[in-house]
C-alpha cells in the first residue's frame, strides 16, 4: 500500500500517495518537514530539502499534482502539465485532488506530514 501524505498550506490542503521508489521512501522518513516554495515558470512550487533523496529512474514529462524531485534536494509539486529539459525528474508521487490551489504567483510555506 503506498505511502500517504498530507501537504497543508495557507491556500488549502491536499493528499497525495508517495511513489515506490527509494527518493519517496527517504522522503518519508523526513516528515514531516515544512518548505518554503516559490513559484516557477507559472507550472510548479519549487522548494529546497534540508537534506538531499537517493537519484532514481528520471522523467521528462510532468502532470498536474505530480511531486517531483529536479536535483539532489529539489522538491516540486506541479500544478500544470508539461515538460522539464534533458535530465529529468525523479516521481516522488502524486496528488489526489486539486493541485490547482498552488497555481497562484508568489512563494507559500508548505506543510508535509504522513497520514495514519
Amino acid at each position: 500500500m503506498a505511502q500517504r501524505i498530507l501537504i497543508s498550506s495557507d491556500w488549502g490542503d491536499v493528499e497525495a500517495e508517495l511513489a515506490d521508489n527509494d527518493a519517496a521512501r527517504s522522503l518519508a522518513c523526513m516528515l514531516p518537514l515544512t518548505i518554503e516554495m516559490n513559484d516557477h515558470l507559472r507550472q510548479e512550487k519549487a522548494g529546497h530539502l534540508s537534506s538531499p533523496l537517493p537519484e532514481f529512474g528520471r522523467q521528462c514529462a510532468f502532470a498536474s499534482g505530480m511531486l517531483g524531485l529536479w536535483s539532489f534536494n529539489h522538491f516540486v509539486i506541479y500544478y500544470r502539465d508539461g515538460r522539464v529539459p534533458s535530465r529529468g525528474i525523479v516521481v516522488l508521487g502524486q496528488i489526489r485532488g486539486d493541485a490547482s490551489i498552488f497555481d497562484r504567483p508568489g512563494s507559500i510555506i508548505v506543510r508535509i506530514e504522513r497520514i495514519g
